[in-house]
């Protein structure tokens, strides 16, 4: 079993917000696995399906606590799920603000980068070892604070170019999971995004 969290905040308030866009590539990657997010388990949303092309089975997971309480909902789903080796079957997906909007930039392991949701992660289950794709937001320019930046909806042209950009942040999800992270980061990092997927 491999288990592939998004990372947001929960309800509509937050839905179209730039935080969220971690629930928005999951979502992409469950619908191209037919996966329904049907369960309401572990303080989220879990739906469970297979690899395409492969007879391995696959959970997607929203944790819907806040972002900052993300950890143990995600260590409560590992242990439900029988997952026992986070390194190689657990992948987050969330917002960077340090990459370009649309930017994909896949890791193996590493630091939260000042990212609280992850942050919460790797206390919960007191190890940095698990993959990450984060998906570029950019920062704000001017004044405007990071986390209001972070809370508030993509602009209009950004809307409109979301979509073939979660197709290629599902996209590579599956390539790590099906071929491994170093193949999908040698494919998708530092690619310039392409709306049209």
């Amino acid at each position: 079993m491999r288990l592939v969290v998004g990372l947001g905040n929960p309800g509509p308030r937050y839905e179209n917000t730039r935080h969220n866009v971690g629930f928005r590539v999951v979502e992409q990657f469950a619908a191209r696995c037919s996966i329904a997010l049907d369960e309401a388990c572990y303080d989220g949303r879990l739906g469970r399906g297979w690899l395409p092309g492969r007879d391995e089975e696959v959970a997607v997971f929203e944790p819907l606590t806040f972002m900052n309480r993300s950890g143990d909902p995600v260590a409560r789903a590992l242990a439900g799920l029988r997952i026992e080796d986070p390194a190689r079957d657990l992948l987050v997906a969330h917002d960077e603000v340090d990459l370009p909007f649309g930017r994909l930039r896949l890791r193996p392991a590493g630091g939260p980068g000042g990212h609280n949701g992850v942050s919460d992660i790797i206390a919960a289950l007191d190890s940095r070892q698990f993959a990450r794709l984060r998906f570029g937001v950019g920062r704000p320019d001017g004044i405007l604070d990071t986390a209001d930046w972070v809370l508030a909806p993509f602009s209009s042209q950004q809307a409109a170019e979301l979509s073939g950009l979660l197709a290629t942040g599902a996209e590579a999800i599956a390539v790590a999971l099906l071929e491994g992270v170093e193949t999908a980061m040698n494919r998708f990092n530092g690619v310039e995004p392409d709306a049209d997927g």
